[in-house]
């Protein structure tokens, strides 16, 4: 009988890890342990049970749920905050590790960005030696972010290791972080591959995701209503999103190859299919529109011109709104830099296994129709 094999899974009430945990227990002999911050055992008890809900899996399902165990800890203190029995039992186990956990937050503090990316990835590959010890570990899938690549025009599917700059301290952390892990496998030959999605959307067939996130957001000021039309001159920009299926899919193959170890997967769309955003703002109003919203007319300005109108549309603005627009100093920093992102080794890696990204035409209505039902509940 094929032995039973254990993943650790952080960051699994996240968009990622909540999509990748019910596809490797497709597999019967897989369990998974996840680690989840919860103030005490009650909440780590809520917090799963509404990870089995998103899942829809009913309290019947024993086949499911007897294959998963809740940890209660925090990826960033030494041994996840985990007793010495638990910590022990989980290097003794873990065949796996994928270290999706992440604080997304792009206006911490450097130190505080580095507690969350940096000291994280220390733990992970403390672990990591600690299974490969005991002959346990197979793979490491190590989550990063197509970020890490700061302000380079064109970010390969290579350790980076040039100076560069960075928009905010979340890529500056994650890029430290990836050096961090770079050093480490070299000297302890741990087996890692490393994923950097671009900016993660919902299923691309059912529009699912458990968080709205950025993207949301800016389909909302896109669409014109929340700067009554004024909208910056955004010809020839390119949007980089990839939906959670296509990431979780991805991870779930690498994990189960060892011809993966070493490699960088870039889980993006790429060049070829990034969203032009010229395209996506006509698609989103149409698509606003066939829901019964309505959309106002475009005034169309340079992008300077916009973003110094800015402070006045937010005084105006409800919280709501606010919102959104304070997030939109950061979007419109990352699209003036016009950078591409490669995933040519990536696709021709995956698409044998019939994982293959999908084009935006083919997702965009599936996200926003998940999107307006979820609000109107």
């Amino acid at each position: 009988m094929q032995p039973l094999k254990t993943y650790f899974v952080t960051g699994a009430t996240g968009a990622v890890g909540s999509a990748l945990v019910p596809l490797l227990l497709e597999d019967p002999m897989v369990q998974v342990k996840l680690l989840i911050r919860a103030p005490s055992p009650a909440e780590l008890s809520a917090r799963l049970e509404a990870l089995f809900h998103y899942w829809g899996i009913d309290r019947e399902d024993e086949a499911f749920r007897e294959r998963v165990f809740g940890l209660r800890g925090d990826v960033t203190v030494t041994h996840f905050g985990l007793t010495e029995t638990e910590y022990g039992d989980l290097a003794d186990s873990c065949t796996h590790i994928v270290h999706a956990a992440g604080n997304v937050r792009m206006n911490l503090s450097i130190e505080a960005a580095r507690h969350s990316a940096v000291d994280s990835a220390k733990h992970i590959v403390t672990l990591a030696r600690a299974c490969l010890a005991r002959n346990v570990l197979e793979k490491v899938e190590f989550v990063s972010t197509v970020g890490v690549g700061g302000r380079l025009q064109y970010v390969p599917e290579e350790w980076l290791t040039e100076p560069r700059l960075f928009h905010n301290t979340y890529e500056q952390a994650k890029a430290e972080a990836e050096s961090y892990l770079q050093e480490q496998i070299q000297q302890h030959g741990l087996p890692v591959t490393v994923h950097r999605p671009s900016m993660v959307v919902g299923d691309s067939h059912s529009g699912k995701i458990i968080h709205y996130q950025i993207f949301y957001y800016l389909c909302e000021f896109l669409s014109g209503r929340q700067t009554l039309g004024l909208m910056p001159n955004l010809r020839n920009i390119q949007l980089d999103t990839i939906p959670v299926d296509y990431v979780a899919n991805a991870i779930r193959r690498s994990s189960s190859r060892t011809e993966c170890i070493g490699r960088i997967f870039h889980l993006c769309s790429g060049p070829d299919l990034a969203m032009e955003l010229d395209w996506l703002v006509k698609a989103l109003r149409e698509i606003f529109i066939a829901h019964g919203d309505k959309v106002p007319h475009l005034y169309r300005v340079p992008l300077w011109m916009f973003q110094g109108a800015l402070p006045l549309l937010r005084r105006q603005a409800g919280e709501k709104t606010r919102k959104t627009l304070n997030n939109l100093s950061l979007f419109l920093d990352y699209v003036s830099d016009r950078q591409q992102f490669a995933n040519e080794r990536t696709t021709s890696l995956l698409s044998p296994d019939g994982i293959a990204v999908p084009d935006p035409d083919s997702y965009l209505a599936n996200l926003l129709t998940a999107y307006f039902a979820n609000a109107s509940t």
